[in-house]
């Protein structure tokens, strides 16, 4: 049962991943990979909610291993950051690592403190 709904949330996360990253990246005219730091961002944010709710194990299950695995993407911030690297964007490449940590984190703290609002 388990394997099913993180299978669900899959299948939502992504292609989710891959329109928002399209979508936001065409309206972009810069090497920065904003359409991979939108989705990670976004998925720290739902974690931290997640981590900081009341919510069951399947929801869980479902929304953070499911959806959240499949929107996120660390594979793809490690290669873009490498090719940035490669291709001569060294200060964008420092600039996708330290402020894809940084505000991960603290989207993650952020959807932590949301859910202790809302479920005290």
């Amino acid at each position: 049962m388990n394997w099913l709904l993180v299978t669900a949330g899959a299948m939502a996360g992504a292609p989710l991943r891959y329109l928002t990253d399209r979508a936001v990246q065409s309206r972009h005219d810069t090497v920065f990979p904003w359409g991979t730091f939108t989705v990670n961002i976004t998925a720290c944010l739902i974690l931290g909610f997640l981590a900081g709710a009341t919510t069951s194990p399947h929801l869980q299950l479902l929304l953070g291993t499911g959806l959240c695995g499949a929107l996120s993407t660390y594979s793809t911030f490690s290669y873009e950051t490498l090719r940035l690297a490669e291709e001569g964007a060294a200060r964008y490449a420092a600039l996708n690592v330290t402020a894809s940590v940084v505000t991960g984190l603290g989207a993650a703290y952020l959807g932590a403190v949301a859910a202790g609002a809302v479920w005290g």
